[in-house]
């Protein structure tokens, strides 16, 4: 469990092939608290050093982030440690959560990748519109059409990512493959046998 940004895209050779990465910061994160029923882990990231500190409470950070856990995970991991890169190893599989990119308003051929109307024939104005949305019998539009509408700017999780290499010095993960959001976007890192509600898949 692990909190990154995402740095970019790249591209490493490996074994005589070119294999496409994305690059991100992971870490280090502090635990902030270690919470129970059910068992979760609270870690920060990028703390703000400019803030002012006030006693008796703890740094604050520009991102807080609960993770649910099995206890076999964490058995060693008290308040206050730091959790870095050396989580992971090279070749491990991870999942990656993120808020994708904001698309705004779009059609239904960006969107949904509708084919829109005839490209002759007699059409003037229909290429890119939807077309029929409803049959003559109920009137009405069905629940869950795919229309147009706001696309992107939504939490996605691509699954079983592997990691290619780790920088250790630098805290840096490159992941083959993409992930969701923009550059310096927020990620969040899990084992690929841990969902986001703490259950343990079997490996």
């Amino acid at each position: 469990m692990l909190l990154g940004k995402k740095i970019g895209m790249s591209q490493i050779f490996k074994n005589g092939k070119v294999i496409p990465v994305t690059i991100i910061e992971a870490g280090p994160c502090v635990v902030l608290d270690i919470k129970k029923n059910p068992l979760r882990l609270v870690l920060g990231f990028e703390e703000i050093k400019k803030a002012k500190k006030i006693k008796k409470t703890k740094p604050p950070f520009k991102y807080i982030r609960e993770f649910r856990v099995q206890e076999e995970l964490i058995k060693d991991i008290k308040v206050g440690d730091k959790i870095n890169v050396s989580f992971f190893k090279e070749g491990d599989k991870v999942n990656i959560s993120g808020i994708s990119k904001g698309k705004g308003f779009q059609g239904v051929v960006k969107r949904h990748g509708f084919s829109g109307g005839p490209k002759s024939h007699g059409q003037q104005d229909r290429l890119r519109h939807p077309g029929s949305i409803g049959p003559s019998y109920p009137q009405r539009v069905f629940k869950g059409r795919k229309m147009a509408g706001r696309m992107g700017n939504k939490r996605v999780t691509v699954k079983n990512l592997e990691i290619v290499d780790i920088d250790p010095e630098n805290n840096l993960l490159a992941l083959k493959g993409s992930v969701p959001g923009q550059k310096g976007g927020l990620l969040e890192i899990r084992p690929y046998f841990l969902t986001r509600k703490g259950v343990l898949i079997k490996k």
